[in-house]
């Protein structure tokens, strides 16, 4: 009897900021968030931006993590006024935000080894939701945290990425997502309707089709993905009759 499938895990991203809505800094951290979730089985479903508006993360956290197994935060834990996640995500699990006693002895401990005072704008890092968990930061030792299924981790991208090597070996996985893809000599436009009848013919693969052009002609990658390897497989040899086909109505390319 051969094992029954991984179940599905879901995640979602939050990205919080106004510098990322303004353009004035450009999210690194959504793509390797993706990246890595996929390596561990985990589908991300959803991602969002908001400014630093309590209101606006409350309501979009509350969105996220009723809906996914997971949530995972960037941005808004550092030391000035606009820092607002973790009074956010308190509010939105209905509990108080105040300074957390091992993140204060850490954080100390830091600064005095620096030789740095410990102001109360340092201070403000150590603040999290009552009954929060540490997420720990080995680059710079202000800690995320953890509360029910959210993640709330910092929005520098080497201290986000290294909260969440942290973070990932902790979660539940699902099954893992493998992928295959045909190089493809014609455009979108000629391969549409055809790729379209053979996406429907495949339900429980993914079948994506991304455009390039070299400055002269069209081509397409077309990318096969799903749990299932000889599910992808027959996909893939369904695409390749279909490009044979294709072929014969409009010459080489």
């Amino acid at each position: 009897m051969s094992e029954a499938p991984a179940p599905s895990v879901t995640a979602a991203a939050l990205a919080i900021g106004d510098e990322l809505l303004s353009g004035r800094t450009r999210d690194k951290n959504i793509g390797h968030l993706a990246e890595l979730l996929t390596a561990a089985g985990i589908d991300l479903k959803e991602v969002r931006i908001v400014p630093d508006d309590q209101a606006r993360i409350i309501e979009a956290l509350n969105a996220l993590r009723s809906r996914y197994d997971y949530v995972f935060t960037s941005g808004g834990i550092g030391p000035t006024h606009d820092d607002i996640t973790a009074d956010a995500v308190a509010a939105a699990f209905g509990v108080p935000c105040s300074h957390d006693a091992g993140a204060i002895d850490l954080l100390g401990a830091h600064y005095a080894e620096r030789g740095m005072e410990f102001t109360d704008a340092r201070r403000r890092m150590a603040r999290m939701p009552v009954g929060a968990t540490h997420i720990d930061n080995p680059v710079s030792r202000a800690p995320g945290f953890i509360i029910g299924n959210v993640h709330v981790m910092a929005g520098v991208p080497s201290v986000f990425q290294a909260m969440l090597d942290n973070v990932l070996p902790a979660l539940k996985s699902g099954a893992k997502v493998y992928s295959d893809k045909v190089d493809c000599p014609y455009g979108e436009g000629d391969i549409g309707d055809p790729l379209t009848a053979v996406a429907k013919a495949h339900p429980d693969v993914n079948i994506g089709s991304y455009p390039r052009f070299s400055g002269t002609t069209f081509s397409t990658e077309i990318v096969i993905r799903g749990r299932d390897q000889a599910a992808i497989a027959a996909a893939k040899a369904d695409v390749e009759t279909m490009l044979a086909d294709v072929g014969a109505r409009l010459g080489p390319r």
